[in-house]
């Protein structure tokens, strides 16, 4: 079933996310996926693991045969030295211009040592 993206007219215009989503059917519910190779090597870097969490995102989202388009909602942890501007380039590097509502949060750490980046999802599928 497919997700109906909000932007209110009321509320600021991005093309970077949506302000909010309506979902209906069965939801999938992506862990949050940090910078890590399939080979367990977190990668260097902000950008570079914002990259690499992303395309975990989507194998999570192929394998229970999602994509983009079905995304509710994403939200992205960032270590609090992250600056959430230098990540923006990553994430339309991978994620391109489809506008996702999103959740950007900044942690003191993460769970898993050297990570500076987590992204989680739901989409219906």
């Amino acid at each position: 079933m497919p997700v109906e993206f909000l932007n209110p007219a009321a509320l600021e215009q991005s093309p970077f996310y949506a302000q909010g989503a309506i979902a209906s059917g069965r939801l999938l519910f992506v862990g949050g996926q940090n910078g890590v190779t399939k080979d367990g090597v977190m990668l260097e870097g902000a950008v570079e693991q914002t990259k690499q969490a992303l395309r975990n995102v989507l194998a999570v989202l192929a394998e229970g045969r999602a994509a983009q388009a079905d995304v509710a909602m994403m939200t992205v942890h960032l270590a609090a030295e992250v600056d959430p501007n230098a990540t923006y380039p990553a994430v339309i590097e991978v994620w391109g211009q489809h506008a996702t509502p999103v959740t950007v949060i900044s942690v003191v750490r993460l769970g898993r040592p050297g990570a500076l980046v987590e992204v989680s999802a739901i989409a219906a599928v």
